[in-house]
């Protein structure tokens, strides 16, 4: 009887996070067989971690020999709070640094892996491009989202001039119980209370959880995949929609709108690019590839990650 081939390495930065494990739970199950390291900060748990120091430059290139693929999720979390002049600082260089010293290691390495992908986000194409629909080839956008996403990308250069595949994935916002704005909303929703942002006509440009992870590991497995990928739902949706179907997951009514300028006034700059912000972005070179969602549409997207019916 022969045997299984062995899994292939894939080493992955902020594998304990919210989409983290997402992927690290797909890859481990996935019939392609992979084996997924996670770097971490503190002291090794197990034989499957590894630790490194972005901050002081640390990782060591002998324990990450052999590696098929580098996924690299790691970054300061952008929203909770009004932005002061220090967080600005540790959201641009928590994702600067981590990634140039994992591309600069990727270079370094004899074999190199075969892809890197690091994690970015639409932020990239600014906070409000009105209804113009964004593609992986529209312009950089303004603000300071759109100036860190630019540099975070830049950071991946020592990789791919050393001739590695690798693709900068611009994530929307990621919709599952575990993390990202859902669970913030699910209180007042569960409650009737939840209700439209100002006109309501704000577009997200959302994803899945499930969607998102089997989009990173559908671009791990593409050969011909590289650059900007938008990892987003093929139908963005208004504020206005999101609140509708929200509610109606959850069997709920929803209450009296809230002024913009409240969240502006109580969240400055903050709220501007990401509760605010408005994007209508589409995944077109995940579509052009052949991928297809599991959940393309908002409301059973949402159901599916609230467990409903």
């Amino acid at each position: 009887m022969s045997q299984p081939a062995p899994a292939r390495r894939v080493i992955l930065s902020g594998g304990s996070g919210f989409l983290g494990r997402a992927i690290a739970q797909n890859l481990s199950e996935s019939p392609g067989g992979y084996e997924v390291v996670r770097l971490v900060r503190g002291a090794p748990a197990s034989d499957n971690e590894i630790a490194w120091d972005p901050l002081a430059g640390r990782l060591d290139g002998a324990r990450v020999a052999g590696a098929h693929a580098f996924i690299h999720l790691s970054g300061e979390n952008i929203g909770g709070s009004r932005w002061s002049d220090r967080t600005k600082r540790a959201i641009l260089e928590s994702r600067t640094t981590s990634t140039t010293l994992i591309a600069t290691t990727i270079a370094a390495m004899t074999p190199k892996p075969a892809v890197f992908l690091c994690a970015s986000a639409i932020g990239y194409y600014g906070a409000d491009r009105g209804d113009e629909e964004l593609t992986e080839s529209s312009s950089l956008g303004t603000g300071f989202l759109a100036s860190v996403c630019e540099a975070w990308e830049a950071a991946t250069l020592p990789a791919r001039e050393a001739g590695v595949r690798t693709a900068s994935l611009r994530f929307g916002p990621i919709l599952g119980k575990g993390g990202g704005p859902l669970p913030k909303m699910l209180p007042v929703f569960r409650m009737g209370l939840g209700a439209r942002i100002g006109s309501g006509t704000a577009v997200m440009s959302w994803v899945g959880l499930e969607d998102a992870a089997r989009a990173v590991r559908f671009v791990l497995e593409q050969g011909s995949i590289e650059g900007p990928v938008n990892v987003v739902a093929p139908r963005p949706v208004t504020n206005a929609e999101l609140t509708e179907k929200l509610a109606k997951a959850l069997g709920k009514g929803t209450g009296i709108p809230v002024p913009a300028f409240i969240l502006r006034a109580a969240y400055g700059e903050m709220a501007k690019e990401t509760i605010l912000a408005s994007q209508r972005v589409v995944p077109q070179k995940l579509v052009d590839h052949g991928f297809e969602f599991a959940h393309g549409g908002l409301l059973g997207a949402l159901r599916h990650e609230l467990g409903a019916a």
